[in-house]
């Protein structure tokens, strides 16, 4: 049987509540301060190339949508992140971030150093939105939910701990604090309405799960690498694509 709208919007809440990001090592060693800037430049570089498949997943899915009011509400996603005349967009933004931890902006987006894990996790995020049903690549999108506060921790952390941390250099997580409310009050209403039957509600809630596990399997990726030491051939190398 169906749950009922509020019961299936706190169960996709709960999945956020056990299995968000937030709570792995990594951001709790990052956000207390405890990284080295190495570590930090690591994260720097990988989590970029999940940035950059954010626009990328969108504009797969609105290649899907025959609806032009959808693909106008979509489109600002996009624009969120790769800019407008007006703005210059979060992939941008990140890479003010990246300046301030002395790398190399052209490095980081040549993406020579991404590792294996984040590359095969943020592809299999773009071939999701792009092959499954609308409703679960929408439900995906749902991690939203639960990003302000992980922001709002990141940008406490970074500016409590590190030199590097300014107004600046974090105004990605500033903006997304704007930016992640006005998504999902599109978002979760979408995903409300159009999943009615038990079977739509379980491929929603499986998708946000999927997402949960693509965000957490690159820190893991991240931790093996570069806390542990065990950097895989063809990673960034401590030293490498740094401001000349």
């Amino acid at each position: 049987m169906a749950q009922s709208p509020a019961e299936f919007e706190a169960r996709l809440r709960q999945i956020g509540a056990d299995l968000y990001h937030d709570k792995h090592p990594f951001h709790q060693k990052l956000h207390s301060g405890d990284c080295t800037m190495d570590q930090v430049r690591a994260w720097v570089i990988n989590r970029y190339y999940y940035q950059s498949r954010i626009p990328m997943k969108d504009a797969a899915f609105m290649s899907r949508i025959s609806d032009p009011k959808l693909r106008r509400i979509w489109r600002r996603r996009i624009e969120d992140h790769d800019g407008t005349d007006d703005d210059n967009g979060g992939i941008a933004r990140w890479m003010k971030l990246a300046e301030a931890v002395g790398l190399d902006p052209d490095y980081v987006s040549s993406e020579v150093g991404i590792m294996p894990a984040t590359r095969f996790a943020g592809d299999a995020y773009v071939r999701f939105v792009r092959d499954e049903p609308l409703l679960p690549a929408v439900a995906s999108s749902l991690t939203e939910m639960f990003a302000p506060q992980i922001h709002k921790d990141r940008i406490a952390g970074l500016m409590e701990h590190y030199d590097f941390a300014t107004i600046d250099s974090t105004t990605y997580f500033r903006k997304r604090l704007d930016q992640a409310p006005r998504d999902v009050a599109f978002g979760l209403q979408w995903v409300l309405e159009h999943a009615v039957t038990k079977l739509d509600q379980d491929a929603a809630a499986n998708a946000l799960i999927f997402k949960t596990q693509m965000l957490w399997a690159q820190l893991d990726a991240l931790w093996l690498g570069y806390v542990e030491g065990h950097i895989p051939p063809g990673s960034w190398q401590p030293g490498e694509g740094m401001l000349s």
